[in-house]
């Protein structure tokens, strides 16, 4: 007899005639809050076992809460564990105010009839504490079902940050644009490798909380220097407004490619350009504010929404379905939405959007178009205050 047996009991004299919960629904909840109980895996095998000794789906006390299953029945249902290792996870069940013994006079486990067939008195193990906290054990798997989603939110929310901080970097560097991005990239690292394998919620929340702050920090430097810098001999340097009479011109839109397709400026053959690739979201929405309104609930929060707004813009401007399909088929799904997005920031200045993708897609699968230069373009426009009148 230990302190937990006698609580158990109190409780289970305790319990609400009436009360009943179905025994499956209740043993995942216990499965979920296992942790919080202290429960092994072991253990719950061995109340699944005994679950399935009791002949109703409902437990509840009208159709009584103990059962009697010898060793040898219980261990065949608990997959063949031996009956030390049994008894042992028995008591864990017991110890955790989760079952209860009524012993016979001789210690044996048995059913009593009457001459109807009716179990009269049990003896075995009681279900009784199990049923009594119900409630306990439903309200603690919730609390383990929320802290799990809050810290696979956590990791979701440091994966996409993390992957920011990495682009803006590698797009600082391979535009040449000036500053001491190495220690930034060093600083990145050292967050990552901080973390244990199996990081705690707190230990996620501090590391999203630095890595935010990483990625406002290389955000900021990047817009100083694309404010102040001059790009000198690279495509940006000849960025110009669209003012002739063709506003459907793509050089106008996409200065990278002013040049003849396959020639540079003196007619000399150029190596394809690198795969585009995604950018941060942060930087697409300061380039693209327009989109964020067609975003859930008029906002963006993840490339999901932005990828849903893109859709509907999409539709809104024109753009066959066959023509997006293959943008995000050349492109990604992730960069013809930045393009859409970028369509729709510049709409007034495109007479045929579907047209304009089409063409961007080509030359995209040639190698010949570049996102980089495109977004830095309305980065500069919209913090510049110069923007689109249509």
């Amino acid at each position: 007899m230990t302190l937990a047996m006698v609580a158990s009991q109190v409780m289970a004299q305790e319990l609400e005639p009436d009360k009943a919960v179905d025994k499956w629904k209740l043993y995942r909840a216990l499965c979920e809050a296992r942790s919080r109980l202290g429960v092994t895996d072991r253990a719950l095998a061995v109340m699944n076992a005994l679950l399935s000794f009791y002949p109703k789906n409902e437990l509840s006390e009208e159709n009584g809460l103990v059962v009697f299953p010898s060793n040898a029945q219980l261990t065949l249902r608990a997959h063949g564990m031996a009956e030390q290792t049994l008894r042992r996870h028995l008591a864990v069940l017991i110890e955790a105010g989760l079952l209860s013994r009524k012993d016979s006079a001789n210690g044996k486990r048995y059913a009593r009839r009457d001459r109807s067939g009716t179990i009269d008195e049990a003896y075995g193990f009681s279900l009784a504490p199990l049923l009594a906290r119900a409630e306990d054990i439903q309200r603690l798997a919730d609390e383990v079902v929320a802290e799990r989603l809050h810290q696979q939110r956590l990791r979701e929310r440091l994966t996409i940050c993390c992957r920011d901080v990495s682009k803006l970097v590698e797009t600082a560097l391979e535009e040449g644009i000036g500053g001491d991005w190495e220690a930034i990239h060093r600083h990145y690292s050292a967050l990552l490798a901080a973390l244990p394998r199996r990081p705690m919620i707190g230990q996620l929340a501090a590391a999203l909380d630095e890595m935010e702050m990483l990625r406002e920090e290389a955000a900021n430097r990047l817009e100083i220097q694309i404010k102040t810098q001059k790009m000198g001999g690279n495509h940006l340097q000849n960025e110009r407004h669209i003012q002739n009479s063709n506003p459907d011109s793509i050089s106008e839109l996409e200065p990278a490619l002013e040049k003849k397709q396959g020639e540079n400026s003196v007619g000399e053959k150029q190596r394809p350009l690198e795969p585009i690739k995604a950018f941060p979201l942060s930087m697409v929405l300061k380039a693209c504010p327009d989109i964020t309104m067609y975003g859930p609930g008029g906002a963006i929060s993840n490339w999901r929404d932005l990828m849903g707004a893109a859709v509907v813009v999409r539709s809104m401007l024109g753009v066959s379905p066959s023509a997006y399909q293959t943008a995000c088929e050349i492109l990604g799904p992730e960069n013809a939405a930045v393009v859409i997005a970028c369509i729709l920031e510049r709409g007034g200045q495109i007479n045929s959007a579907g047209g304009y993708l089409r063409d961007l897609t080509r030359r995209a699968e040639k190698g010949e178009f570049s996102l980089g230069p495109m977004l830095m373009a309305l980065m500069r426009t919209n913090t510049s205050g110069e923007r689109k009148a249509g």
